[in-house]
C-alpha cells in the first residue's frame, strides 16, 4: 500500500499518522499473535481482522483508533471511578470519625487512634501483591483494589494515554476527600443519635454498604483484557491488542509463573528507585488521616470542621487533572511530579512554623495538592517503565504500592496527641519526605535517560552491519 498524501488529511489525523507511521506499524502487524485469546475458535478470526487492517486507508485506520479510544473510556473509567471514590470512602472514614467522636466513645486513650491507623494499613498491605496476581477478584476485598485497577487500566492505554486516564481514576480518592468531609458532616447532623447510634456508626454503616453492592455490580460489568473483551468488536479487539504491542515496542509473552513475575520485577532496579519515590510521598501524604484533626484545632464546631476539610482535596482534584493531561502531551514524568511536590514541601513549612488558623488552612491546600495533584504521574511513570510482560508490571504495580504502603503504617505515629496543636514533627519529617522524593525523581530520570541513549547507540551499530536486522521493534523508549 503506497502512502497516502497527508495534505487531504485532517490536522488531527496528520498528527496520528506522523506518530505512527501507519505503513510501517501495519507491515509489524503479524507479531501481535501473543496477544490473541485463549478462547477456542477466536485466534484465527483475529489474526484475520489484523490482516484487514492492512487493507485500510489511514484515515479509516485514524478513525477507528478514535472510536475505540472513546469506546475504551466510556465502559472502562466510569465503573472504576465510582468504584476508588467508595474505596476511598471506606479509608477515609476513620479520620471523620474521629472528630464525630469515635475516640471518646470507644474510650480511646494516647496513640490507640494513631495504632488503629497503623492496623488498618497493615491489613491493607498485605492483601496487594497476591490479589494483584489474581486479578479477577477485583471488588471482593479493598486491599486489591487500587493495584488492581492500574494494571487494569494500563493493560487497555498507551503510555501516552495513561497518565490523564490514570488522573480521572484518582481524581475519585482526592474526590472521596471531600466527599467523606460532606457526608460525614451530614450524618453528623442528621442521623447522630438515630436508633441509639452514634454519627460515626451510621457513617461506617451506610458507606460500607453502598461498597459492598457497587462492588458485587462491578464483578459482572467489568472486563479484563481487550482480545477476550465481548462488547468489543473482531476489529476494535485487533486493532486494541496491535496498538498496546506497538506502544510497548515488544510482544507479550504471557508464560510467567507468579513466582517468575515477582522476580522479574524485584531483579529490576528501576522497582526500587520508584518505591523510594512512593514511599516518600505516600509518608508525607499520610497527613491525610489526620486532616480532620488538623482542622479540629481551629475552635469550630464538628459540623463545620467536617465541611472545612472539602476544598483542599476539591482544589487537588483539579491540580491531577491539569497537571496529568499536559504530562501526556508532551509527555514528560519527572518535572510534572517533583514541581508540585516542592509546593508540598512549601506547604509543610508554613504548618511547622505557625499554629494561625489563616496560614494554617491555606498550607493544607498546598500540601495536599502537591502531595496527590501529582500521584498519578507517578503511577503512569510506573507502567511506562514496566511496559511489559503484562505479569511483570502487574508484579511491579502490587509491590511499589506495597512497599509505599508501610509508610502508612508507622507515620501516623508521627501525629502524636501531645504534639497537638503544631504537630511539629509531623510536619518536619514530612518536609524532609518530599525532598528526598524530588531527588530520587531526578535520579531516575538520569537512569532513564541513560539507558534510552545505550539503547540509541546499540541501534546504530547494529543499523551499519546490513547483514542483522535492526531490533528497534523489540526495544521501549522510557518516558523521562
Amino acid at each position: 500500500m503506497s502512502k497516502p498524501n497527508t495534505t487531504t488529511i485532517p490536522p488531527v489525523q496528520q498528527e496520528f499518522l506522523a506518530e505512527t507511521d501507519f505503513k510501517n506499524e501495519l507491515d509489524h502487524v503479524e507479531t501481535v499473535e501473543d496477544y490473541t485469546t485463549t478462547q477456542p475458535g477466536e485466534v484465527q478470526p483475529l489474526q484475520q481482522e489484523i490482516e484487514a487492517l492492512k487493507r485500510l486507508s489511514p484515515e479509516e485506520y485514524a478513525e477507528a483508533h478514535k472510536k475505540l479510544v472513546r469506546k475504551i473510556d466510556i465502559r472502562l473509567l466510569p465503573i472504576l471511578f465510582v468504584l476508588l471514590v467508595l474505596n476511598y470512602l471506606d479509608r477515609n472514614a476513620l479520620a471523620s470519625a474521629r472528630v464525630q467522636g469515635l475516640e471518646k466513645d470507644l474510650h480511646l486513650k494516647g496513640d490507640q487512634f494513631n495504632q488503629a491507623v497503623s492496623i488498618l494499613f497493615a491489613g491493607y498491605i498485605l492483601g496487594q501483591i497476591p490479589s494483584n496476581m489474581i486479578l479477577f477478584f477485583l471488588g471482593i476485598t479493598e486491599s486489591p483494589y487500587f493495584p488492581g485497577a492500574l494494571f487494569l487500566l494500563s493493560s487497555w492505554y498507551t503510555k501516552k494515554e495513561l497518565a490523564f486516564r490514570t488522573s480521572i481514576l484518582y481524581t475519585g480518592s482526592l474526590l472521596s476527600g471531600a466527599f467523606s468531609g460532606l457526608i460525614s458532616a451530614g450524618i453528623q447532623k442528621g442521623l447522630n443519635g438515630v436508633s441509639g447510634l452514634s454519627s460515626w456508626r451510621w457513617m461506617f454503616i451506610l458507606e460500607g454498604a453502598v461498597t459492598v453492592a457497587a462492588a458485587v455490580f462491578s464483578m459482572f460489568i467489568l472486563p479484563d483484557y481487550p482480545a477476550t473483551t465481548k462488547w468489543l468488536s473482531m476489529r476494535e479487539k485487533a486493532i486494541a491488542v496491535y496498538r498496546l504491542e506497538k506502544d510497548a515496542g515488544i510482544r507479550d509473552e504471557e508464560t510467567m509463573t507468579l513466582f517468575q513475575s515477582f522476580k522479574a520485577a524485584a531483579l529490576d532496579y528501576k522497582l526500587y528507585l520508584l518505591a523510594i519515590i512512593i514511599i516518600t510521598k505516600t509518608t508525607a501524604g499520610a497527613v491525610t488521616q489526620f486532616i480532620p484533626t488538623v482542622v479540629a484545632t481551629f475552635g469550630m464546631s464538628k459540623v463545620n470542621t467536617l465541611l472545612l476539610t472539602a476544598p483542599p482535596y476539591l482544589f487537588a482534584a483539579f491540580l491531577a487533572l491539569t497537571i496529568s493531561y499536559t504530562s501526556d502531551k508532551k509527555p514528560e514524568r519527572c518535572f510534572h511530579l517533583l514541581t508540585p511536590i516542592l509546593f508540598g514541601m512549601v506547604g509543610f513549612i508554613i504548618a511547622t512554623t505557625t499554629t494561625k488558623t489563616a496560614p494554617r488552612y491555606f498550607s493544607l491546600f498546598l500540601m495536599i495538592g502537591g502531595m496527590f495533584g501529582s500521584y498519578n504521574v507517578a503511577l503512569a511513570w510506573i507502567s511506562s517503565t514496566f511496559t511489559r510482560p503484562r505479569a511483570k508490571r502487574a508484579a511491579a504495580y502490587a509491590t511499589i504500592n506495597s512497599l509505599g504502603n508501610v509508610a502508612q503504617i508507622w507515620s501516623p505515629y508521627l501525629y502524636k496527641a501531645k504534639t497537638a496543636p503544631s504537630y511539629h514533627l509531623a510536619f518536619t519529617v514530612n518536609t524532609v519526605m518530599a525532598a528526598v522524593a524530588v531527588v530520587f525523581c531526578l535520579v531516575l530520570r538520569w537512569c532513564l535517560q541513560r539507558e534510552n541513549a545505550r539503547m540509541d547507540k546499540l541501534e546504530q551499530v547494529e543499523g551499519a552491519d546490513s547483514e542483522r536486522a535492526a531490533p528497534s521493534q523489540d526495544r521501549i523508549r522510557y518516558v523521562l
